[in-house]
């Protein structure tokens, strides 16, 4: 099946279903027990620093482990895999003072791996198509907040730098084979934009167009984005790219991430998606909600119409996978409404003109 057919797959599942994603991969990356030996392998032996704790380059130094994570996520019923390069840009790759060629290599063996893997699972079971997402994370630097508490309008980048790393990053996991692009854990709107102009302005160059999946994060009860934005102002900032789906993920668990997918719900006239983490970290850092109670709160999201598409993001394991992809199985997804013409602005707060 070639990549334009896969992707005319990917919309008909989604009128079809509601789609499952993957869940975290920090947390079975770590139940893998791996050394700093696994992370440097031989590309990075003699590299400056320690390289544990970067699981990214693990698609360089341990692919087999890469390759075993899609491979049990898709198992345990995900629809769509994301790739590990989660933090696969030349800015947060600065950390590990990694060159450009090697976090280019990263995403595009990352990209590589979670297609591969989509086939092999698409050819064993072809009435359930799987799909490869190109994970593209926040960063951490950011346009919109200063990085000097004295000093409001400092900033560690500038907009052509952060776009400038996404372009770099989207065009080698465009290359490496994903059927589409999951912008995530958006704390920063204005970084999120400058990974959307990057990925349109290297479509208006000729790479081919895919879709694009924008999922923000509210970082606390307060029902706003790190940079302050409402749920409503979020997508009225984002909807120019027309994108395939938008939602929000992490820093929540799905009981209190409720009200605000409902609010995007009501807004958003594309797919909603919601993948949350496995409840709040205890004093240890850890997560304790069990599969079954993930399942069961996004159980009754599907119930009532708030999404189409489901997964997990910190703490969630492929078990958590499984109860979710049981539990929203025959149900239907979320119809998509239709909104009437207005001028819809953002900051951030909404603000909207209804003649």
């Amino acid at each position: 099946m070639s990549r334009t057919d896969r992707i005319a797959a990917l919309h008909a599942a989604a009128k079809a279903r509601i789609l499952v994603l993957d869940g975290a991969w920090g947390v079975m990356i770590q139940r893998s027990d791996l050394s700093e030996a696994d992370f440097r392998g031989d590309r990075f032996t003699d590299h400056a620093g320690q390289m544990k704790g970067n699981n990214d380059i693990l698609c360089l130094t341990r692919p087999d482990v890469i390759a075993d994570l899609h491979d049990q996520y898709f198992a345990a019923g995900a629809d769509i895999s994301e790739t590990n390069t989660f933090s696969a840009t030349t800015i947060a790759q600065e950390d590990y003072k990694l060159d450009a060629q090697s976090v280019w290599d990263i995403n595009l063996e990352g990209a590589k791996l979670a297609r591969a893997a989509a086939d092999r699972w698409t050819a064993k079971e072809p009435h359930k198509p799987r799909f490869a997402a190109g994970s593209i994370g926040p960063l951490n630097k950011m346009l919109s907040m200063s990085s000097d508490v004295n000093d409001p309008g400092a900033r560690s980048v500038t907009f052509d730098q952060v776009y400038d790393a996404y372009r770099h990053q989207a065009k080698a996991l465009n290359e490496g084979g994903v059927h589409l692009y999951l912008i995530e854990t958006i704390t920063d709107t204005l970084n999120c934009k400058a990974a959307i102009k990057a990925i349109k302005d290297l479509e208006d160059e000729g790479m081919e167009p895919l879709p694009i999946w924008i999922s923000g994060t509210i970082t606390d009860r307060s029902g706003r984005t790190l940079s302050g934005q409402t749920a409503e102002a979020f997508w009225n900032s984002v909807r120019h790219a027309r994108p395939f789906a938008v939602g929000f993920n992490c820093a929540l668990g799905a009981d209190l991430m409720r009200p605000f997918i409902a609010e995007l719900s009501r807004v958003a006239d594309t797919l909603v998606a919601a993948y949350p983490n496995a409840g709040l970290p205890n004093a240890m850092g850890q997560y304790d909600e069990q599969p079954h109670e993930t399942a069961h709160f996004i159980e009754e999201w599907a119930a009532s119409g708030l999404v189409n598409i489901v997964g997990g993001c910190c703490g969630t394991t492929p078990e958590h996978i499984r109860h979710t992809a049981e539990a929203v199985a025959g149900m239907t997804p979320r119809a998509i409404p239709e909104r009437p013409v207005a001028m819809r602005l953002s900051g951030l707060e909404p603000f909207e003109l209804v003649a």
